[in-house]
């Protein structure tokens, strides 16, 4: 049967495809921001582990388009050459102290960027968890306006951005999330630094890790550390934000203390979150798969403060055996030392 159309109805029709078509490219975006989300840190403590250029291999053959690394590994900065995988460096913090001299500054970024220069440097990462107590506050903000100085000298200052990377236990009243803030003793070395991060565009590194949350605080459940909770587990009245995972809950609260510190816009990248599959009573090879999974998919999407992807580094590559600390240190790795998959991920 033959049918008539108005010239209204097939406006209607072409916009109906148009927005059809638009959804469905905003869609390919959403995928592909979560996508690239994801990085995967590469920890170099273990006596067995792959040779560095197998390692940078191993990255690609998985479709891992982001590595962390803790120091300068010279073989590993050349098998990245060229390979397309994006780079946090670190800085370890027993040379913070050495890079407060502005020429040791520029001798570093010398020898580990500048002569790499098919290598994608994305983060460098001065000092990893410095603590309260730790010696190395006072060195802490001079190695990275140092390190920021030889960047900026070398014209890499929109490539290549200077953070460093903290731990929730710098933080204090954080739940809910908006009370958070850092700490009494944290916050006369954090400050400076969050303004540090506002003058130069950096986002702040943040290793956040529900895993130790729980440990610390058991009243924290297993099914909101893993994801895996039914429905709101922490509402917070300040912000009428509901909170049904754990990982959403630590993000939130470093943003909060950001906010309190005069940082409001500084972005969090999430710069390791792992689960490990031994060493401890919440410690299995059944939660930490889930674990990462449900976080891959979950970072896609923001939290209930910040919507969009959040930059995430899964801690870590291997199972390292000479890690210091307790023996669920030695358990993080998303395969074991002969490259075997501990579980059924998908980094795409």
């Amino acid at each position: 049967m033959f049918m008539a159309f108005s010239s209204a109805d097939v406006n209607k029709t072409n916009m109906a495809s148009i927005l059809l078509l638009l959804g469905l490219f905003i869609s390919s975006l959403n995928i592909s921001a979560g996508a690239q989300s994801i990085g995967v840190c590469n920890g170099r403590n273990g006596n067995n582990l792959p040779s560095e250029a197998d390692a940078v291999q191993f990255f690609k053959d998985n479709g891992i388009t982001r590595m962390r690394i803790y120091e300068p590994y010279q073989s590993t900065l050349q098998a990245l050459k060229g390979s397309n995988i994006e780079l946090t460096i670190g800085i370890l913090n027993k040379n913070l102290q050495g890079l407060n001299d502005p020429a040791a500054a520029t001798d570093w970024v010398q020898k580990n960027v500048r002569d790499f220069p098919d290598v994608k440097f994305r983060y460098i990462a001065v000092g990893n968890e410095v603590d309260v107590e730790d010696a190395e506050t006072q060195y802490l903000l001079p190695a990275m306006q140092n390190i920021q100085s030889a960047i900026s000298a070398a014209n890499l200052q929109d490539q290549i951005k200077v953070s460093t990377a903290i731990y929730s236990g710098l933080l204090e009243n954080s739940s809910p999330p908006s009370n958070s803030a850092f700490r009494g003793g944290a916050s006369s070395f954090m400050i400076p630094i969050v303004t540090f991060l506002v003058n130069n565009g950096s986002p702040l590194l943040a290793n956040i890790y529900p895993y130790f949350s729980r440990k610390y605080e058991p009243s924290n459940s297993l099914e909101y550390a893993l994801f895996t909770a039914s429905g709101t587990v922490v509402h917070d009245p300040n912000t009428n934000l509901d909170y049904q995972n754990l990982f959403d809950a630590l993000v939130d609260s470093v943003y909060a203390a950001l906010e309190k510190a005069g940082g409001p816009n500084v972005q969090v990248v999430v710069s390791e979150s792992g689960w490990p599959s031994d060493g401890g009573a919440d410690a299995t090879v059944a939660n930490a798969g889930t674990y990462y999974k449900n976080l891959i998919d979950h970072v896609k999407n923001g939290t209930p403060k910040r919507s969009g992807a959040i930059e995430t580094y899964l801690f870590a590559m291997f199972d390292e055996n000479e890690k210091q600390g307790e023996e669920e240190e030695r358990h993080f790795g998303l395969f074991t030392r002969d490259k075997q998959p501990k579980y059924q991920l998908n980094f795409n």
